[in-house]
């Protein structure tokens, strides 16, 4: 298993010294998430001021870009890093790509397919020469010559992940990347019983292999060195799950666990702006099944235990443990 830590910031000046030191510590990966700013920048940064360190975007937003756009930038992150990025792309949510990115909303799962096939057509046109005819339902590409086919890779095509939660999302991610971003709102039940049969049957339309296919989870850890720690993350995360919870399209989740009415009361706090209430309806079962609630000490095991045979990356940077623990607890996950 691979340990990978964010390099959220939101000053792009801090970005290579936090790159760097998390490199020093010994982490697999560095990961930016396409939040309040552009996820592609900071790992130009961390590129520059790093050796070994993959670099991985989780999330970029395919649907307010397009296959070409998209194919570029990673084709130049890929170049720059000596091949160490991986394009981890989501889709995310009808309102927001339809109200704050103003772009086209419709089959998620298919588009996302096309959005794929499409990249990896231009990529065969760059690095393999093939002629560039890509025509589906929502993507066209056709045209590329000289003057704009990039010749500064020769690290080929990064690694491409999907972002999923419902079966329709995951099974595309399996059929046509080469890995998947687990939700942090999935459980370990749902992981194993609505996860993996649909990536499976994602390999199995597939015309690519599915060795190396790669889940990376992003895990929710409540633990703490005293009670005001406890009670702290238990709040930051109970809140977080709830806010989840509120979206409609992760209901089955929630279902999978018989508290599918739960989606609806949080679905309407949401729209009233009640962000703590939401948090409020976390129970201590709930929170079970979506976190490692466990001593310090403790989390690298349940980590392990939970999803040590499934999962080859795992987003956690251990912030509540010292510099020595943290070491030896990356090192406990590794072994999985």
């Amino acid at each position: 298993m691979k340990i990978d830590a964010g390099l959220m910031s939101a000053d792009l000046g801090e970005v290579g010294a936090r790159a760097k030191a998390l490199e020093a510590a010994g982490f697999d990966g560095a990961v930016t998430a396409e939040m309040s700013g552009d996820p592609f920048f900071p790992l130009l940064l961390a590129a520059e001021h790093t050796e070994r360190i993959e670099l991985m975007t989780s999330i970029a937003v395919a649907f307010s870009r397009n296959p070409m756009i998209v194919a570029n930038v990673a084709n130049d992150l890929q170049s720059f890093s000596g091949g160490r990025f991986i394009l981890g792309l989501g889709s995310q949510i009808k309102p927001h790509i339809e109200k704050r990115f103003s772009m086209p909303w419709s089959r998620p799962a298919a588009r996302m397919r096309e959005f794929v096939l499409a990249m990896r057509a231009i990529w065969s046109c760059w690095y393999e020469g093939e002629k560039l005819a890509f025509r589906g339902e929502f993507y066209r590409h056709t045209l590329m010559t000289p003057m704009f086919t990039p010749t500064n890779n020769p690290h080929g095509a990064p690694r491409v992940v999907i972002a999923a939660v419902g079966p329709k999302m995951t099974e595309v991610a399996g059929e046509v990347a080469d890995g998947m971003l687990v939700h942090s709102f999935s459980t370990e039940r749902y992981l194993r019983e609505v996860t993996l049969p649909a990536i499976a049957r994602g390999h199995a339309a597939s015309t690519r292999s599915a060795e190396g296919f790669e889940l990376c989870y992003p895990a929710f850890i409540v633990t703490g060195n005293d009670e005001r720690e406890w009670a702290a993350m238990r709040g930051a995360v109970a809140k977080q799950i709830g806010f989840y919870g509120s979206t409609p399209a992760y209901r089955g989740v929630l279902e999978c666990h018989g508290w599918g009415e739960l989606q609806t009361e949080l679905n309407t706090l949401s729209k009233r702006g009640e962000w703590d209430a939401m948090g409020d309806r976390i129970t201590d079962e709930i929170l079970e099944e979506f976190a490692v609630v466990a001593e310090p000490d403790k989390v690298a095991g349940k980590l392990k235990a939970r999803f040590g045979d499934v999962v080859g990356r795992l987003l956690c940077d251990f912030s509540f443990a010292r510099d020595d623990q943290r070491a030896a607890y990356m090192e406990e996950l590794r072994s999985a």
